[in-house]
C-alpha cells in the first residue's frame, strides 16, 4: 500500500467529491492521464455502460455556458 501525505489525501478527496466519484476512481483517472502524457500508458480499456452513463451525468451536471437556444447558436455559426 502507498502512504500519502495528508495534503495529497485531502486533495484527492476534494477532487473526488467535486467529480462525484470515489477517491480511488479520482486517483486512478489522474494517474492514467499522467501516464498517457508521459507515454507510458498501456492500451486504453473500454468503458462499461455504467461508466459511460456516469460520464454523461458529469457532463449534464456542467454549467451551461451559452444561454442561447441551439437554433440561435447555429444561426450565428452559419453567418460566419
Amino acid at each position: 500500500m502507498i502512504e500519502l501525505s495528508d495534503h495529497i489525501e485531502a486533495l484527492a478527496r476534494k477532487v473526488a467529491a467535486a467529480r462525484g466519484v470515489s477517491v480511488e476512481d479520482a486517483v486512478a483517472r489522474a494517474i492514467e492521464e499522467s501516464a498517457r502524457h508521459a507515454g507510458v500508458a498501456g492500451p486504453r480499456r473500454r468503458l462499461t455502460a455504467a461508466q459511460m452513463l456516469k460520464v454523461g451525468d458529469e457532463i449534464a451536471g456542467l454549467p451551461l455556458l451559452d444561454p442561447r437556444s441551439p437554433a440561435e447558436i447555429m444561426a450565428d455559426m452559419n453567418a460566419l
